[in-house]
């Protein structure tokens, strides 16, 4: 008699096991921090101290714990080699976003206060700065040749994710409109540093740590990239559409902040009569009332910009499927990537 096919695990299921392996781990680094540190941490990470229990609903999702974990189970290795590489890009990701805060002015993330709003802007950027070199030196500490590429990888993700942030910020000063305005790609390339540097760094460093070499390495990383700005598009969907009362942000944040996003950029460039109303709203400077945002988020999808988002998130993820399939990987661990593929376009936060 043939034996029952087992169930693959669901996307919940796979980052709840992730987070579980990694949780313990994570404590004890940031326990490592100066007392305030740690606690501004804790606070940020959702947790109610250090050595505290998680607050519902106040943690980030740990994709990039899971893809860290599969990383390595991709290449072979045990799940638990990974651990040191996602407990160093979880503390990256920490102060990209204690920092990212600060300079976008953000005062409420996950429903809470963002750490500068709660503690002041200098311990918030202090804060930051100690898990930099906290991530830093938890893969120079990796035993063993690895610790060598593990922290060249991160390296070269800092650059790149300071890069994209440094163009993020800048797109804020050049115009809506006009032959210096900010084109799609420049946006795509942007998010590519920004966000899909750490998530390829992740994955990466899950096959660098599990004793992979170049070739998986690099197809692990290029996947992790392409989930990033997959990540990033429906970041921006969920900007201007999602449902406050899940997301925690008011309706039409992004536009009411007169963000430069993805579905506004690609709306603006579609040139057709929408496109030219949405510029001449957007290019006045002047704060937009409850009216003229709702009227700017219906210009947006009616020149297109809402479907050409989720058809570039989709175009992502097939990107991410292509590089996994273009290596030798263990069958069971790809197969958690992929169920985890749905997850970066139907999530609703």
């Amino acid at each position: 008699m043939t034996p029952p096919v087992a169930e693959r695990a669901t996307a919940p299921e796979i980052l709840a096991r992730c987070r579980a392996l990694v949780r313990p781990a994570l404590g004890r680094a940031v326990r490592q921090l100066h007392p305030w540190h740690a606690e501004i941490t804790a606070f940020s990470l959702g947790w109610d101290g250090p050595d505290g229990r998680a607050i519902p609903g106040a943690q980030g999702k740990g994709i990039r714990q899971a893809l860290a974990v599969l990383g390595a189970e991709a290449v072979g290795a045990k799940a638990e080699s990974a651990v040191r590489g996602a407990v160093a890009v979880e503390l990256i990701h920490t102060f990209s976003l204690l920092h990212d805060d600060i300079m976008d002015g953000d005062e409420t993330r996950r429903k809470r206060a963002t750490a500068w709003k709660a503690y002041g802007t200098g311990p918030a950027v202090l804060a930051g700065d100690s898990l930099f070199a906290l991530a830093v030196q938890t893969l120079a500490d990796a035993p063993g040749a690895r610790c060598v590429p593990a922290v060249r990888l991160l390296a070269g993700t800092l650059n790149d994710l300071v890069r994209g942030q440094a163009d993020d910020l800048l797109f804020e000063t050049r115009p809506w409109t006009g032959p210096d305005a900010v084109q799609p790609h420049e946006y795509r390339l942007m998010a590519e540093h920004k966000t899909g540097s750490l998530l390829g760094c992740a994955a990466g460093l899950g096959a660098v740590l599990g004793g992979a070499g170049r070739t998986e390495t690099d197809a692990l990383t290029a996947a992790g990239r392409h989930l990033g700005v997959a990540f990033q598009a429906m970041d921006d969907v969920l900007g201007i559409w999602g449902d406050p009362d899940v997301t925690g942000k008011p309706v039409h944040s992004d536009l009411r902040r007169q963000k430069k996003t993805y579905p506004v950029l690609t709306a603006l460039a579609a040139g057709d009569r929408a496109a030219l109303e949405l510029g001449a709203l957007l290019r006045t400077g002047e704060p937009l009332d409850d009216g003229a945002v709702r009227r700017a988020a219906g210009l947006v999808e009616e020149a297109g910009g809402r479907s050409a988002t989720v058809a570039e998130a989709h175009r992502h993820l097939e990107s991410a499927r292509a590089c996994l399939e273009s290596v030798a990987l263990a069958p069971d661990a790809v197969g958690e990537l992929l169920a985890l593929l749905p997850f970066f376009v139907e999530r609703t936060v």
